[in-house]
């Protein structure tokens, strides 16, 4: 999957969170990824390689100025 994602977008992850929500926004970009569950707002940090295997698809893009 190309990286089409930024800080802001919205993603859809293979699996749920806990709550039951799979969509989150991404809050930090970097050698680690942090995502924010959209339902409860709990944050999950994880390595760009492990974010790539887990993500299904981006649903919103943010479009850089």
């Amino acid at each position: 999957m190309k990286n089409n994602y930024g800080l802001g977008s919205i993603v859809e992850m293979k699996k749920q969170h806990p709550c039951g929500f799979n969509k989150f926004k991404i809050t930090r970009v970097g050698v680690d990824i942090k995502i924010e569950c959209i339902n409860c707002g709990r944050t999950i940090m994880l390595s760009r390689v492990d974010f790539n295997k887990k993500i299904k698809k981006v649903l919103e893009e943010v479009q850089d100025v």
